[in-house]
């Protein structure tokens, strides 16, 4: 079948790619020779644009081929322009543990065209300013969707048109209407918003209105993934190659056919090469609240909050939301996190010296990991302390005490080395340092290596403020 990729991602090797390299070992990419070249490109560290001699046009028909044979399962789609476009897709593997995922998933907060301005301008306000920072990243919301409840052109022109005079976030324009998107396209008409959504009565005029604009446009068949399929098909044979897929979410009795559908997709791209199903997945889980019996709002928000969780870690590549509370987003905002991290490296922070406050030659002197977790946990807790803090972070390649003592990723050698680059010595007269409670068993090295008096902290972090209170003053 042509649809089927003959080369599967854990397939590829880098002696796939060598043979397809200039291999004159030029070095004009930063590397020594072409087949490191070749292994950074399969691990997706570089890119084979990053190889000028394969640029040219004696290597067309070898960069041709690369092209092909790197591309993701599922293709990579960028909403908006400008520095707040969002790129959804370009996924390699099925499961994280087999590689790495990439472009976390975008959450977009709605408003409808029959809301005052006032309210209008509030939301967008609230999602450009919602943040959180999380392990030294700040987590943010990233895309608007305007939704159409009026049915109205001139109405929807009109909210695309507030909503732009507020923000640069990316859009997604949503309505079955033709009419009302065109409409919203003639108010945004540089925007590049996500279209939503083409079916199997409105897949022309929205084709026509995708290709006239340059957007990316969605494709809607609830439950139905054969008719998804073919509607997919359809789009891209008139011309649109940038689609989204959306096969319905369902928040309660369809709950388990909502979950299958994602993964039939998303498994039918990564594991069978269905080009036709290797596009991004939208989920809505503001489909919560279109339920029309009586819970209470704090029911719907629940139902939202779990329902967008189930679909970060269930392939969905974009989330439209409603509610702008900070216990159904953090959650989600940390679990995307989380998971698009890349497993293959530690999360880490730069080692060396840190300050906490004004210290002097009588603050106290701590010691932890480079792992970002711990790292920001500690210096969190150093700061609640209120004690003005010397802390040494030692290199340890991003790992956790406990298990950097037992792996010997954290050693006395280690330890000694980070005092003595850090040149604490200069800054203190005393010669204590505070070691975490975990390292215990490296205090008498530490001591003879370094000769520096070494005192046992806490196990905990969270235990630091009542120890310096309790110890360092004495």
């Amino acid at each position: 079948m042509a649809e089927i990729r003959k080369k599967g991602f854990k397939e590829l090797s880098p002696i796939d790619v060598y043979m397809l390299l200039p291999k004159t070992n030029c070095k004009e990419c930063g590397f020594d020779n072409c087949m490191a070249f070749a292994a950074k490109v399969v691990n997706r560290e570089i890119n084979i644009k990053d190889c000028p001699p394969l640029l040219t046009k004696q290597f067309k028909k070898q960069y041709q081929q690369l092209s092909e044979m790197l591309k993701p399962a599922v293709k990579e789609i960028t909403i908006g322009t400008g520095e707040k476009a969002v790129k959804i897709g370009g996924k390699l593997v099925m499961y994280r543990h087999e590689f790495v995922y990439f472009n976390p998933t975008p959450i977009a907060i709605d408003v409808t065209d029959e809301m005052s301005e006032g309210e209008i301008v509030n939301r967008v306000k609230q999602t450009e300013e919602f943040s959180y920072v999380y392990i030294g990243q700040t987590l943010k919301l990233n895309m608007i969707a305007i939704r159409s409840t009026s049915n109205d052109p001139e109405k929807f022109k009109a909210a695309v048109k507030k909503v732009i005079e507020n923000t640069s976030l990316p859009l997604i324009l949503c309505s079955f209407d033709p009419n009302v998107i065109e409409s919203g396209l003639m108010a945004a008409p540089k925007s590049r918003p996500l279209i939503y959504a083409a079916t199997k009565e409105n897949w022309r005029e929205m084709a026509e209105l995708a290709l006239m604009y340059d957007c990316p446009l969605t494709v809607f068949a609830p439950n139905d993934l054969k008719l998804l399929r073919s509607l997919t098909k359809t789009l891209l044979e008139y011309g649109v190659k940038d689609l989204v897929l959306d096969p319905g979410t369902f928040p309660t009795e369809g709950l388990a056919d909502t979950i299958n559908n994602f993964t039939i997709i998303r498994r039918a791209a990564c594991k069978h090469g269905d080009e036709l199903f290797g596009f991004p997945i939208i989920g809505v889980p503001m489909t919560a609240w279109l339920d029309k019996s009586d819970s209470p709002a704090e029911v719907v928000m629940w139902k939202e909050a779990y329902l967008a969780g189930m679909l970060i870690v269930r392939y969905a590549d974009l989330l439209i939301m409603h509610s702008l509370e900070g216990w159904v987003l953090l959650p989600n905002m940390i679990l995307r996190q989380n998971i698009y991290t890349d497993p293959r490296k530690p999360v880490a922070v730069e080692p060396g010296l840190r300050t906490f406050g004004n210290p002097n030659e009588n603050s106290p002197v701590m010691m932890t990991t480079n792992f970002a977790l711990t790292y920001y946990t500690v210096a969190s807790d150093i700061e609640a302390s209120g004690v003005d803090s010397y802390l040494i972070v030692v290199d340890t390649e991003g790992i956790a005490v406990d298990s950097a003592v037992a792996g010997r990723k954290l050693t006395a050698e280690k330890v000694a080395e980070a005092i003595k680059e850090s040149e604490i010595e200069n800054k203190v007269k005393h010669r204590k340092i505070i070691i975490p409670g975990k390292a215990a068993r490296l205090s008498g090295e530490i001591e003879q290596l370094s000769g520096w008096e070494v005192i046992v902290g806490p196990k905990d972090s969270s235990g630091i403020p009542a120890f310096l209170q309790q110890k360092w003053g004495k």
